[in-house]
């Protein structure tokens, strides 16, 4: 398990979050991933939230409260 943290691009808090993967294992996917593959092929095993994390920051938490008020569909 790695524990990353983040900058919030909608609320500019610092969130960690525990992925279940190896240091080694989300090391070489980044690397995938800032090499051009995009985040859902370089992470399959990671959930939509978990890769959107790891994107922006952004918790689970705070997409709940876009949605609601209809920011995000």
């Amino acid at each position: 398990m790695v524990q990353i943290t983040k900058v919030s691009c909608l609320s500019g808090k610092r969130n960690s979050m525990v992925l279940p993967l190896a240091q080694e294992d989300y090391e070489y996917c980044v690397t995938r991933w800032h090499n051009g593959m995009l985040i859902q092929e370089a992470f399959p095993m990671l959930d939509r939230n978990q890769r959107e994390f790891i994107k922006n920051g952004i918790t689970p938490d705070e997409f709940n409260i876009l949605e609601n008020e209809g920011l995000y569909a």
